[in-house]
């Protein structure tokens, strides 16, 4: 898969972590900024960059840093055909993409250490969507909401 990886300035701590978890699980990297932690940037402009990347199908899934991963993923859920969630748990990472077809993980840089990110990028690049039954009928609702409004 290709991956889009995006951070501000306060979860650039984290980047680093993830380029390589997912790099060593065998998908490609988009990278798409911020490349330091000195400079202040803002977090909707790199989450833009990931959403456009998904959207435009030249990346099969996003991963987002923050401070938190709350800004990422407001900015995200703005675009449509994007569905971020933040996640610092391992099921949450999992079941976020089985259940609900999340297709961003957002991630906090001030809020988790980087002993736990290849365990989240894991979770998150190897779940599938079930697209079954339950799953299917509740996606189908959020599709239809994201569709009408």
């Amino acid at each position: 898969m290709k991956i889009a990886i995006a951070c501000d300035h306060a979860g650039f701590a984290l980047k680093a972590t993830v380029v390589d978890t997912v790099k060593q699980l065998g998908h490609e990297i988009i990278d798409c900024g911020t490349d330091n932690d000195t400079e202040k940037v803002d977090a909707p402009d790199y989450a833009a960059k990931a959403a456009a990347l998904l959207t435009g199908k030249q990346a099969d899934r996003a991963i987002l840093i923050c401070g938190s991963g709350i800004a990422m993923c407001l900015t995200a859920n703005k675009v449509r055909g994007v569905y971020a969630s933040v996640c610092h748990d391992a099921y949450s990472a999992r079941q976020g993409v089985e259940h609900d077809n999340m297709n961003a993980l957002c991630l906090g840089g001030r809020v988790i250490g980087t002993s736990v990110v290849p365990m989240l990028v894991k979770e998150f690049l190897t779940a599938q969507y079930f697209n079954c039954g339950n799953y299917k009928r509740r996606v189908e609702k959020i599709l239809a909401l994201e569709k009408n409004f």
